[in-house]
């Protein structure tokens, strides 16, 4: 992650940082620290003092205490001296994967991953070998700590990173557990990107005299995300997400869902209408879940269902598209979604599908997020045929032709199509591939809300027709009353 961008331009070097850290990092291209890491770094280097950091993905954390924390650690001494929590397997590898990069050049560190879902015999071997730095997830943490496999009374460090989304999780009683294992000489981290009552009980319990800091999020993505939303009924959602699909035929992105159930609805859908797309979720193997993040990052997959919480950690560059199936829960986890794509310079598209009661949910959402969406019809069929002719005729003109490989095959073709003429020849060959969406959206529906209200005269009619009658059995009832009290 490159984080020139930076306003203040302080250099790394102002740290005291080790030579070997300095040098992985210049290869990595961080030339300048980003404000938390501005604040965390020189603070770690010089104090015991526990932190307390509001601080959400994006802002570059894990360097903020992955640099100094490694340049305090120890080598000679086998002990476990900082352990590292934090709520997901993939968030877990990618910490572990980080500070590894980072530490290239120093000997002797060794940083290890315990998470669940792999076989936990590998990781006990691994514990044998003396790690300095241990990044785990609470449920397989607190399983080796009671089977007296890792040992954390002495550590240095306790980090607890995105404690807000391990605390809602439901790690409470794991994390107390853990922590109460560990040393009161310690000092605690604590990063959160939410401050709820779940994580200012835990700083108030575990936390003395903590120095605390704020930093607004680094999203340099934003100028370069389009927010866009579709307004249709709940039940044409699937429909949205298959005609965004079939409009941009070079989609690489990620479908946002609320609940596991969801997802695997969706992707199941998308595989049954035979596009390049998988899901991952709570209740896939983490080889199930490697496999699908592998097929993804070498583009064999197109489109990537996903909770929120499944996609914790999930780095994955060039995303052209994130679609929010749902609006989530928390405004401020749009951000997180959305920050996913237009990285790097590049441009990407947000996209929303809300129905009519969510309008006031989107305006919370422009406002605590700073940003402004576009209001945007869906397409309709003759729109998508004309888009999908267009790109199969853009790829024919420049598909690279192999004149040696493709030589013995031509007599025979050129006496097969003998027959037809030059424009029957192209809407033969062109049919082939466009017969299926010409056949689908043949007679396919504007699903807009709008236009339901405005096209349908005969709803409106009716909506009158419920109004009227409705006034008229209000006069009834008026009148039955009074003779009553007669």
């Amino acid at each position: 992650m490159n984080y020139t961008k930076n306003e203040n331009r302080e250099s790394f070097l102002n740290f005291s940082l080790k030579g070997e850290l300095i040098k992985a990092i210049k290869e990595l291209g961080f030339n300048h620290p980003t404000p938390i890491q501005q604040k965390v770094i020189p603070h770690l280097m010089s104090s015991n003092q526990d932190l307390i950091a509001s601080a959400q993905t994006g802002t570059g954390k894990t360097a903020a205490f992955g640099l100094p924390l490694l340049d305090l650690t120890n080598t000679r001494d086998t002990n476990v001296q900082t352990l590292i929590l934090c709520p997901t397997r993939e968030l877990c590898i990618q910490i572990t994967n980080d500070l590894i990069s980072y530490s290239k050049y120093i000997k002797m560190i060794k940083i290890l991953a315990v998470y669940g879902g792999a076989k936990i015999q590998k990781q006990i071997s691994s514990l044998k070998k003396g790690p300095q730095i241990v990044v785990g997830t609470p449920g397989r943490t607190k399983d080796l700590i009671r089977r007296k496999k890792l040992f954390i009374g002495n550590i240095d460090r306790l980090i607890l990173d995105e404690a807000d989304e391990m605390l809602s999780m439901g790690f409470k009683d794991d994390l107390e557990t853990i922590i109460n294992t560990t040393s009161k000489k310690k000092q605690i981290l604590l990063f959160s990107a939410t401050m709820p009552p779940k994580v200012v009980m835990v700083t108030k319990k575990y936390m003395r005299n903590s120095l605390e800091i704020a930093v607004a999020r680094v999203n340099r993505a934003a100028d370069n995300v389009q927010h866009i939303f579709y307004m249709v009924q709940a039940k044409d959602r699937y429909e949205v997400v298959k005609r965004i699909a079939d409009m941009n035929p070079d989609i690489y992105g990620i479908v946002f869902c609320r609940t596991r159930r969801e997802t695997k609805e969706v992707a199941n859908k998308l595989m049954n209408d035979h596009y390049n797309a998988d899901t991952i979720h709570g209740d896939l193997s983490q080889a199930e879940r490697d496999d699908v993040m592998g097929r993804f990052r070498k583009r064999q997959l197109q489109i990537l269902v996903a909770t929120d919480v499944a996609a914790r950690g999930l780095d994955v560059e060039d995303l052209t598209h994130v679609i929010n199936y749902n609006l989530p829960d928390d405004d401020e986890i749009y951000t997180h979604r959305s920050g996913r794509t237009g990285r790097a310079g590049k441009k990407g598209v947000s996209m929303v599908i809300i129905h009519g009661r969510e309008i006031r949910k989107l305006k919370d959402i422009e406002r605590t997020c700073g940003i402004s969406f576009t209001k945007k019809d869906v397409p309709n069929g003759l729109d998508i045929c004309k888009e999908r002719l267009y790109a199969l005729i853009d790829k024919i003109e420049k598909v690279n032709v192999n004149e040696e490989q493709i030589e013995p095959f031509l007599p025979y073709i050129y006496e097969k199509l003998n027959w037809l003429d030059r424009k029957k020849l192209i809407k033969h060959f062109v049919s082939t591939e466009f017969n299926r969406y010409l056949s689908y959206y043949k007679n396919s529906k504007d699903i807009n809300v709008e236009a339901h209200e405005k096209g349908n005269p005969k709803r409106k009619k009716n909506n009158r027709k419920k109004f009227f009658n409705s006034k008229k059995n209000n006069r009834k009832n008026k009148r039955y009353k009074r003779k009553r009290k007669k």
